[in-house]
């Protein structure tokens, strides 16, 4: 699956670079969360292999953080992406004359630009305050990586202002672009509705129909996992959802976008 995942993501950059009628800004989109899919699956597949080979399931604390800090990065630059995709088809579909005056090349370049850098702020913060608590003795972390809520568990320090901060702050950031997603798509289901001909309604909503389904798999998972009380979060019963997000879904992104 790994595998799976890196050649497919990196055969969707080789081809847009390489055809220059795929210079436009989906395409440019789909690049980014392609390269950030190989990303975010590099994070913990090829740690998880080589525990498997090695037969040790240890990790280093500043390992631990570090893994923490690219995955939660990459999974905000994933929803961030994908929301920007969802804004593309709004334009596209909505506003299709003056798509090419709105899409400009400066404009997605920002966007872009923009998602990377509040993803690192937002996941710096969390890591310093993960950085400043203390662990009375080793301890099992239920899942395969370091997550956020398990470590917190395994702290004897006061976490109270690092739930807090998962709670307003991290939990802002996730919910944003799922926001902006859904709008977006109210939108475009209502300038479809309008379309007079059943031929034009099908051609606006195939569009779209890959960009939706991706979306529908990864904010699924995402929400089973993440939007719990963190005094109740099964951490056993979410690997399975964590699996699905951090593995299956890149993977697939290849399969749906080709």
């Amino acid at each position: 699956m790994f595998l799976a995942t890196v050649l497919g993501n990196l055969l969707i950059l080789l081809a847009v670079s390489l055809d220059s009628h795929l210079h436009i800004p989906m395409s440019f989109f789909l690049c980014s969360l392609s390269f950030v899919d190989v990303c975010f699956s590099s994070t913990t597949v090829p740690k998880l292999l080589a525990n498997h080979i090695l037969r040790s399931q240890t990790i280093s604390f500043s390992g631990c953080l570090m893994q923490m800090y690219f995955v939660f990065m990459f999974l905000d630059m994933n929803s961030f992406f994908l929301a920007l995709m969802a804004y593309d088809s709004f334009v596209a579909v909505c506003h299709p004359l003056h798509y090419s005056a709105k899409m400009t090349h400066q404009l997605c370049a920002l966007l872009v630009t923009g998602s990377w850098v509040i993803a690192n702020l937002n996941v710096l913060l969390h890591t310093l305050l993960m950085a400043q608590l203390s662990f009375c003795a080793d301890d099992a972390l239920p899942p395969f990586f370091c997550d956020v809520t398990p470590l917190l568990k395994l702290s004897c320090s006061d976490t109270h202002l690092s739930e807090v901060m998962i709670l307003t702050e991290g939990a802002l950031i996730m919910s944003t672009p799922f926001v902006c997603i859904l709008v977006s798509y109210i939108h475009i289901t209502c300038a479809v509705l309008r379309v007079q001909s059943t031929k034009g309604r099908w051609k606006a909503f195939s569009t779209c129909c890959s960009h939706l389904a991706v979306v529908s798999f990864f904010s699924g998972t995402i929400i089973a996992v993440y939007f719990n009380p963190l005094s109740s979060h099964p951490s056993e019963k979410d690997t399975t959802a964590t699996v699905m997000y951090m593995v299956v879904t890149p993977m697939l992104n290849p399969f749906i976008y080709a």
